[in-house]
């Protein structure tokens, strides 16, 4: 086995395991903590991060680690992992049903698998370099929609969007009139699976971090898709705006965006 499928078989463990944690929080007290005003923290948070940190630590205790709650954890290394433990916490943190673990893995700089659990659908998403995504070991491929105007997009808002509410509702509105509808899902990293799995066709968000992006990216480019920044050019999971589509509406997605700044 290789480096990277080894590393990708011990993150669908964890995601997996992670997602029980999740799932056993359902109903329960949830020990809501605010980071800010708009950005949130639970308890289940803590403990789906601390039990996939664990895992890695002892299953490669060289490797460096960039974790939402933790921050950087280890030591310098080639090989990062990238986690989120609970992508979409106000979601669970109200109780709908739309929140992922997930856990990228990067090598010299490039991410080279990754994976996204939604643990209410037993959904899981998955990706190697080259090697194609799949969702529950079913190949994934993005959507044939190849004009703006029929498809469906999905979109996020960063935790500081009053701060920036002029640029983001524009954004919002513009998208809203051009596309066939957008939807606000609230969980970026399930919504590059979904862009993955052709049940949107677009994607754009600002505000973002890895986490929020390394394990989805690779996943959505997998299927098929192209990611960009706003200003058209490669996404790395170090940018904060992302604008992903099946290939097929970009340039319409891009105009938009362009038309805007």
């Amino acid at each position: 086995m290789s480096h990277t499928e080894d590393r990708l078989t011990t993150a669908i463990d964890l995601a997996r395991r992670a997602g029980a944690v999740l799932r056993g929080y359902v109903g329960r007290e949830k020990g809501i903590e605010y980071k800010g005003r708009a950005n949130l923290v639970t308890r289940a948070d803590k403990e789906s991060e601390a039990l996939i940190l664990a895992g890695i630590r002892d299953r490669f205790p060289e490797d460096a680690i960039l974790a939402e709650e933790s921050g950087a954890v280890g030591v310098s290394s080639a090989t990062r992992w990238i986690v989120d433990p609970l992508d979409g916490t106000t979601n669970f943190a109200h109780q709908y049903p739309a929140y992922t673990v997930s856990i990228g893995v990067e090598m010299d700089g490039t991410v080279v698998c990754g994976v996204v659990y939604e643990p209410l659908r037993d959904e899981l998403f998955s990706a190697a370099r080259g090697k194609g995504s799949f969702l529950n070991g079913e190949r994934l491929q993005v959507s044939n929609v190849n004009r703006l105007a029929e498809g469906l997009l999905i979109t996020g808002f960063p935790y500081d969007f009053r701060d920036r509410l002029d640029r983001v509702l524009a954004q919002f509105r513009g998208f809203l009139t051009e596309a066939q509808a957008v939807r606000r899902g609230g969980s970026a990293a399930l919504d590059l699976c979904y862009l993955a799995a052709g049940r949107c066709d677009g994607f754009w968000e600002l505000g973002l971090h890895p986490w929020d992006t390394a394990a989805g990216t690779l996943i959505a480019a997998e299927a098929g898709a192209r990611i960009t920044d706003f200003e058209g050019r490669p996404f790395s999971i170090d940018m904060r705006e992302i604008l992903a589509s099946n290939g097929r509406i970009h340039e319409e997605m891009a105009a938009i965006v362009r038309n805007l700044n």
